[in-house]
């Protein structure tokens, strides 16, 4: 038996990276899966999953909209049932545009996607839970989202936000039985964050990523998929309304370069 057998789980922004990531494990751990993302891939991760004797079904949406959050939790229910766990993934950078430089627009679009898209997906799947006594929920947050040097304005505040909303949103359904929590990544090698590992490689600098944290490395998808797997697993069932970080030790200090000993 897998650590999520039995479970249907809905995971958004699976189209690559932690998404895709999370499909592969949580797949290989028993959960029937719905997997959404607005990007064309998305059919290739669906694709992955049940190459490799796990169920998916891929849906082709924007977290950001209403109408495809609430259709992609239907489509969880009308397929397997009922929906025990999400995975509200979805989030785009921004890129790093000066603060003054930015419009009203740029960050409506970012705060659209990062904070709406989870709160739509807490919206829509909590109540059914609520139902059944149990689900759990679990949001991609970032350590952006706990002090500067992450990422840009917008982005930080959209996660800052993040982790704000599964704290009010656990206490919002108290005695429901669902559990609310977030995941803070620090630097993961994704497609959001491939030009900063692409370019180290060009000018030879690879070994420096990550060098601001302990154990001197970036992370992979599969690190942030690991800890989305306890999440959303009943070994997490007394686990409820706290972001947990999983950076390298990147947030335990302020940055400062140490050198590596010999």
């Amino acid at each position: 038996m897998g650590r999520l057998a039995g479970k249907a789980i809905l995971i958004t922004g699976a189209a690559s990276g932690i998404g895709r990531a999370s499909a592969l494990l949580f797949a290989k751990e028993g959960a029937k899966l719905v997997v959404m993302d607005r990007a064309k891939e998305i059919e290739d991760t669906a694709a992955m999953v049940r190459d490799a004797g796990g169920e998916a079904v891929a849906l082709s949406g924007d977290a950001g909209v209403e109408a495809d959050v609430k259709k992609a939790v239907d489509t969880v229910v009308s397929t397997y049932g009922g929906v025990q766990g999400v995975f509200a993934n979805a989030g785009v950078s921004g890129g790093m545009i000066p603060l003054w430089e930015q419009t009203p627009d740029y960050w409506a679009e970012i705060l659209r996607i990062n904070l709406i898209g989870p709160f739509l997906a807490i919206k829509h799947a909590a109540p059914l839970m609520a139902k059944a006594g149990k689900g759990a929920i679990v949001c991609t947050a970032s350590v952006a989202g706990i002090r500067s040097g992450a990422g840009g304005s917008p982005y930080s505040a959209s996660k800052a936000g993040v982790i704000n909303l599964v704290t009010t949103a656990c206490q919002q359904l108290a005695g429901s039985g669902v559990r609310v929590n977030a995941i803070c990544p620090g630097l993961i090698e994704t497609g959001m964050t491939k030009p900063i590992f692409e370019n180290a490689r060009s000018r030879g600098t690879i070994d420096r990523v990550g060098q601001l944290n302990p154990l001197k490395r970036g992370g992979v998808p599969d690190e942030i998929a690991n800890a989305a797997l306890f999440l959303l697993s009943d070994e997490a069932s007394y686990v409820n309304g706290h972001a947990i970080v999983v950076d390298g030790g990147l947030s335990s200090s302020h940055p400062i370069v140490i050198p590596t000993k010999k």
